[in-house]
């Protein structure tokens, strides 16, 4: 079966866990979750029963060695990760009103260092599907390599793309929107936030730009609102489909439980691969919203948990009762 391809980064979050009698220790106040937008779609799709390939530059340190073990797993094909003579990234993630916040600890760390070679050995006849995102795709010096490998590749399988952007970072690189620009010009699928978009594009109403990607040729443009929900477009117009209610332990990760929980459902329906690109194109507003309301669902769970734990598929096709 052809399988998905997801090449980005892999690295760990400290997430915080509250105080420990006025201590300041670090390892008492944060636990170490294997996580990183790439490899945690990766996770979401193998837990979900999809066969999927994860390209990652993983490092031979401790917290690489713990990815390695997270990915693995999960039943993740690691024939595409690099052992990485680099440190492995850090996110010390901190908690604010308007969602999580990540101070990456990114110079000179394996994730960016992607060469040609490396990625030569992804081969797009065994593919379904590339998915990219983040900062890997837009991060000097590995972003050219994966540019080009998103081009060799879309001829024979489907292109997905989550910006996820990150601007305490990525307004430092240079072009970077233009980068992230020349990314949506080449995906069948685009998934991002509205916090992504109000970065982006401000001022840009999230429907607008739905309809305008999927009028510059990609299949479907979704963009998530939190709890509001998601609003998305395809050929056949525009639809909005709620978000399911949950008692909130955490929200990292849930963007990525959506990107992988809308793969599987693709993938489910055939709808992945060159081949059927124009029956992709061509999905009505009721496939949509089945598609986008499974995504929603593997959102509000791992919502309802600590740190990037999403759903297996046991969980996401069991009753949505406690969440209606």
């Amino acid at each position: 079966m052809a399988a998905i391809a997801v090449v980005g980064e892999a690295l760990i979050d400290l997430i915080p866990v509250g105080g420990s009698g006025g201590r300041t220790d670090v390892q008492d106040l944060y636990q170490g979750v294997p996580g990183g937008s790439p490899a945690n779609v990766a996770v979401g799709l193998a837990r979900l029963g999809v066969p999927v390939r994860m390209a990652a530059r993983v490092s031979g340190d401790p917290p690489g060695r713990i990815m390695r073990r997270r990915l693995a797993e999960a039943g993740v094909d690691m024939r595409g990760v690099v052992a990485a003579a680099e440190a492995s990234s850090v996110a010390l993630v901190s908690h604010g009103a308007d969602g999580p916040h990540y101070d990456l600890r990114l110079h000179g760390t394996a994730d960016w260092q992607w060469t040609e070679a490396e990625l030569a050995q992804i081969e797009p006849a065994s593919l379904a599907a590339l998915h990219v995102g983040s900062l890997a795709a837009v991060l000097p010096p590995g972003a050219h390599e994966i540019a080009a490998l998103v081009r060799r590749v879309r001829p024979g399988a489907t292109i997905s793309y989550d910006p996820n952007v990150r601007p305490e970072h990525m307004a430092a690189i240079p072009d970077v929107r233009g980068r992230i620009g020349t990314l949506l010009g080449l995906a069948d699928v685009v998934k991002l936030s509205d916090a992504d978009l109000a970065w982006l594009m401000p001022g840009t109403a999230p429907a607008d730009f739905a309809r305008r990607q999927v009028s510059a040729g990609a299949a479907v443009c979704v963009v998530t609102l939190g709890a509001a929900g998601a609003v998305a477009a395809c050929g056949a117009g525009v639809v909005e489909v709620p978000a399911f209610p949950v008692e909130v332990v955490d929200t990292v990760g849930a963007g990525d439980a959506y990107m992988s929980a809308l793969l599987a459902s693709l993938h489910d329906r055939h709808l992945l691969g060159a081949s059927v690109r124009d029956t992709l194109r061509a999905v009505d507003a009721d496939t949509l919203t089945s598609l986008l309301t499974d995504a929603a669902l593997a959102a509000a769970i791992t919502c309802g948990r600590r740190g990037s734990d999403p759903p297996t598929r046991a969980e996401l096709d069991a009753p949505a009762a406690a969440f209606l």
